[in-house]
């Protein structure tokens, strides 16, 4: 890597570390109202459901195919009926895999 990279990453890390910390020591010392509490836990699940959508239904510049959504709908499933995390892994990648074993794309 040249140098320029190198400096480039280092300031982000930098940069990261610092707000985290900042997060760490203004959390004692300012109370953010009740609704911003609340509309910051719902952003929260938005950004992440929306990440799960995105890394599920896209692959490159094109779709997915089926089987990969299936294999997460089946672990989203068996998550919501509270079986072991492992267990949820194990079934929704298995899914998806027998289902591409058998030529689903």
């Amino acid at each position: 890597m040249s140098g320029a990279v190198l400096l480039a990453v280092g300031v982000c890390a930098a940069g990261t570390y610092a707000l985290r910390a900042l997060g760490v020591l203004l959390a004692s010392r300012v109370a953010l109202p009740e609704p911003v509490q609340d509309l910051v836990g719902r952003g929260t699940v938005v950004l992440l459901l929306a990440l799960v959508a995105t890394s599920t239904l896209f692959e490159g510049d094109g779709g997915a195919g089926v089987a990969r959504p299936t294999g997460v709908l089946v672990a989203g499933v068996l998550a919501w009926r509270r079986v072991p995390f492992v267990a949820v892994v194990l079934v929704g990648a298995g899914t998806a895999a027998a289902l591409r074993a058998v030529g689903v794309p």
